[in-house]
């Protein structure tokens, strides 16, 4: 049922309302203005606007006060964090009425701990002898990103990396560019990876090369949540790979070589607030290297002096920059800005 809470309602929560002055920054980007941090009625406005940009309903008066108290709070996170850094921005993204910790419990799901079961091996990594490297890339001006997609609140991101990597090798081989079914990996690849609960890139790429190829999205679509596996039928197209190989760890020039030549599976910490709330620039921001998020490297560059990694995330496109976020590179630290230099692979496909 759609309601407006009410402004005597809301006066309840004037206690924890955080008096602002203007600060010189783009409101335009960031999704607020200084007139909504110094009145109540335009604080109720600014939520309103969000819930009905968003798509945000609540089951009941209660609830969407809880949520109004929550977005009340990251909105004086955003605006605190955007006075003190300049090379990214935080904004009013869909997760702004999830508190950081219900944020991490859903949209995380990387299983690093499980890669202590076997040896990583770097022998036969093939880039080791590249040169004349660009000094910038982007695969996806190159047609080999498929769309941004959404995993949801089902901890899945494993299968959506290991995809967008797939589908990136496929398309530099074959010159198709083909959406790939992360549902396969969720529903069938239950060797060491556990659908909604987590997984690892290298075990998925075993699967595609054991199961015979991977299904088009079409065919076997994502659902949010597990299923039940569907067997191959033959009618249907399948998309197949003869391998992978590890990137060498805390390495970024070898990342670099391999990522100059293919689309990445990579892994990073994700579970910071600002990285909840990120909304655009060359991020820098707080994150330590517990790798707990999964998403596909799709290409490098400079801006304005700062080097970067483009990654492609997938909690849709209206989280970062569509779906995007540029990570800082060229840190001084083996392990990358937020780990992202100790845990890459990428599939082997020939013609």
């Amino acid at each position: 049922m759609a309601f407006s809470v009410s402004k005597v309602v809301l006066l309840a929560f004037s206690a924890s309302i955080f008096i602002y002055s203007a600060i010189a920054h783009d409101f335009s980007i960031v999704g607020y203005s200084p007139e909504h941090l110094n009145a109540m009625d335009k604080l109720n406005e600014l939520f309103e606007s969000w819930m009905s940009k968003h798509g945000k309903s609540y089951r009941c008066v209660e609830e969407k006060l809880h949520r109004f108290g929550i977005f009340m709070d990251n909105l004086k996170h955003i605006d605190t964090r955007n006075k003190q850094v300049s090379s990214y921005w935080l904004g009013l993204n869909e997760f702004a009425d999830l508190s950081h910790e219900e944020f991490k419990n859903k949209y995380l799901g990387l299983k690093s701990e499980i890669l202590t079961r076997r040896d990583r091996s770097t022998n036969n990594f093939m880039y080791r002898g590249a040169t004349d490297l660009p000094k910038s890339m982007d695969w996806r001006k190159k047609g080999a990103v498929t769309q941004v997609k959404n995993q949801g609140s089902c901890g899945s991101c494993w299968a959506f990396s290991t995809v967008a990597a797939v589908e990136g090798m496929n398309q530099i081989v074959t010159g198709n560019l083909t959406s790939l079914s992360e549902q396969e990996l969720v529903d069938c690849d239950r060797s060491f990876n556990s659908g909604c609960n987590g997984g690892l890139m290298d075990y998925a790429f075993e699967f595609i090369v054991s199961n015979g190829g991977l299904h088009r999205e079409e065919d076997y679509p994502y659902l949010m949540e597990e299923g039940t596996c569907e067997e191959k039928k033959e009618e249907m197209e399948v998309v197949t790979i003869g391998g992978y190989e590890d990137v060498p760890e805390n390495d970024e020039a070898s990342l670099l070589k391999a990522l100059a030549h293919q689309p990445l599976s990579v892994a990073i910490e994700a579970s910071g607030r600002d990285f909840q709330l990120y909304n655009g620039g060359v991020f820098d921001g707080p994150c330590g290297t517990e790798l707990d998020h999964g998403v596909a490297a799709v290409g490098y560059g400079t801006s304005k002096g700062s080097d970067y990694i483009i990654v492609k995330n997938s909690w849709g496109p209206k989280w970062g920059e569509r779906g995007y976020i540029r990570m800082k590179r060229n840190t001084g630290k083996p392990e990358g800005h937020c780990g992202i230099n100790k845990l890459a692979s990428y599939p082997i496909k020939t013609k």
